[in-house]
């Protein structure tokens, strides 16, 4: 099978040759000048991308998981309160991670396709007269189900109760590729991961820490080693890492970073708010329904597709990868079987996505779905080509 076919996972993303060629690096030495002169900008680079002057990027060699690890572990204690809600498979996991670390979780449910819950948060925090509740987590894109959180609301949420809980930002699958702003959200630590927006591999867990949750080392008493941020802060500061770095993704963190910064944040959100309008104006008319519940909760990154009653999403997927070679996501947690999932973030462009459309429609018509044949081609087509701005004008 040809490696030249894009995926359409919602991570880990495309890698641009570009940044492929920035980690073919020989191994160097980690505790050399050239090693500090790699390291600090990256390091500057990432608070800008977060959207933040305050706080401190922290990075480990890690998956996402391990950054909200690092957040739970460096910042409470045990049979500490966390506030949370359950609206996807991700909110889901953070959970089961703060039950495992033997936090006391106060979960609100609510329906997958909806989002952070503002207003029950709110309540929460508003009873909770004590203070007990130590942190609020928030999944600001939740990839299982194509919701994007108001992070900002339940901030305001947060200031109307007057309460001083910590608030911790899944923003993995949204970094790099949505607008995120820490500080003026009063976000306390922002958990993000190399292999999404950043279009490189997995391996690097990347965290922007406020100096609240800095503070709360101090009196923190879960355990930990390998994700203690102290010891990755004072190394930082010498211009090194506590033990050995993920030296490559560093290399290609940097020229991630040159990427976004020569497209211009705004316009790499724009960007990816164009691409997945072309989705959603394609999903529209195939005449399904996507799992968010609102316009006001679609995802840029991902969306996520109901498939109709009486056919099985995973065996569209499973279709689609072994006739075409494309990889589409499948249904997690309550979706498993009933939609599938179209990431569009990262290394992407209008025609991918239209061949990644196109694919996806001919798997369904292959499985007799109730679908006309390249009619979300087509109106994906006509959206892109209403918004494009013609090649040799960008140039110019």
């Amino acid at each position: 099978m040809s490696d030249q076919n894009p995926v359409f996972i919602p991570g880990p993303t495309n890698m641009p040759d570009r940044l492929r060629r920035a980690m073919q690096v020989q191994t160097q030495d980690h505790r050399s000048p050239a090693f500090v002169e790699t390291l600090t900008p990256v390091l500057e680079g990432c608070k800008t991308v977060f959207g933040t002057a305050n706080g401190t990027i922290i990075t480990f060699p890690a998956s996402g998981t391990g950054g909200w690890e690092a957040a739970i572990s460096n910042t409470l204690s045990p049979g500490d309160k966390v506030l949370v809600a359950r609206y996807g498979m991700f909110s889901h996991r953070w959970i089961d991670m703060c039950q495992r670390h033997g936090l006391d979780v106060q979960i609100i449910e609510c329906p997958w396709g909806s989002g952070a819950p503002a207003d029950k948060f709110q309540e929460a925090l508003s009873a909770d007269t004590d203070h007990t509740i130590k942190a609020v987590l928030v999944t600001h894109n939740e990839t299982a189900t194509g919701v994007k959180s108001d992070v900002a609301a339940v901030r305001r949420a947060m200031n109307t109760a007057n309460h001083p809980a910590m608030m911790f930002v899944d923003c993995v699958s949204s970094l790099g590729s949505m607008d995120f702003r820490m500080d003026d959200w009063g976000v306390d630590i922002a958990v993000s991961g190399s292999q999404k927006g950043f279009m490189l591999a997995t391996g690097m867990a990347i965290l922007a820490v406020s100096p609240k949750a800095i503070a709360a080392m101090e009196t923190a008493k879960l355990p930990r080693t390998f994700f203690d941020f102290r010891d990755m802060m004072g190394a930082n500061a010498a211009g090194g890492y506590p033990y050995t770095p993920p030296l490559q993704l560093i290399y290609g963190m940097a020229e991630s970073l040159k990427m976004l910064f020569e497209e211009g944040l705004d316009n790499v959100y724009a960007r990816h708010h164009r691409l997945a309008e072309g989705v959603r104006r394609a999903v529209d008319a195939w005449g399904l329904k996507l799992v968010a519940q609102s316009p006001d909760l679609y995802s840029d990154t991902v969306s996520a597709v109901f498939v109709p009653e009486g056919f099985d999403s995973n065996a569209l997927i499973e279709h689609v990868f072994a006739t075409y070679g494309v990889s589409f996501g499948i249904g997690m947690g309550e979706m498993d079987g009933r939609a599938f999932r179209i990431g569009h973030l990262g290394s992407l462009t209008d025609t991918m996505v239209l061949s990644g459309l196109a694919t996806i429609e001919m798997a369904m018509a292959d499985l007799n779905y109730p679908i006309k044949l390249g009619s979300g081609v087509v109106a994906a087509q006509e959206y892109f080509r209403a918004t494009t701005k013609p090649a040799l004008a960008k140039a110019a």
